[in-house]
């Protein structure tokens, strides 16, 4: 996974935030800035993304603009909605990135159902798996895969 380990700091554009995983992560001096695009509001308070977000935007990011980034997570989000919104979704932050695009996505049949009154935890498509995966998203490049997760990566030409 090549982008973020880019020479110079990089902008970053995380779908989904949630309890802000990746921003904890990501946290030094090879980010420069990162957005969180969040779906429901309550997150925000709850696990204090503005402590580790440069900026937020509320809203479903397959409805909000979404602003440039030299790379874009869709960190845990695909299996959220349908196959079609998916793919769709995957597209349109491919047209954000500047460098790359990664995508998270479990790998194993994962039911999940509203998580503290949010119906946006829900798992619309519980069956992803790897091989389902790379026929379904175009221009992947790099993967790992574990035992439940795979992460794919998108270089942006």
């Amino acid at each position: 996974m090549t982008a973020l380990g880019a020479d110079s700091p990089v902008t970053v554009l995380d779908i989904g935030p949630g309890v802000g995983t990746y921003a904890k992560l990501l946290a030094g001096p090879a980010v420069s800035h990162i957005t969180g695009v969040e779906i429901w509001q309550p997150y925000v308070d709850t696990y204090r993304l503005h402590d580790y977000y440069d900026e937020i935007v509320i809203g479903d990011a397959r409805k909000v603009d979404l602003p440039a980034a030299d790379v874009v997570i869709i960190g845990d989000v695909a299996e959220h909605m349908t196959e079609a919104d998916a793919l769709a979704l995957w597209e349109k932050c491919s047209a954000a990135a500047r460098r790359a695009v990664y995508l998270s996505i479990p790998i194993v049949h994962y039911p999940q159902h509203e998580i503290e009154g949010n119906p946006h935890e829900i798992h619309v498509d519980e069956d992803w798996n790897h091989e389902r995966v790379l026929s379904t998203f175009a221009g992947l490049g790099e993967w790992e895969t574990g035992s439940e997760v795979g992460v794919y990566e998108r270089i942006i030409h």
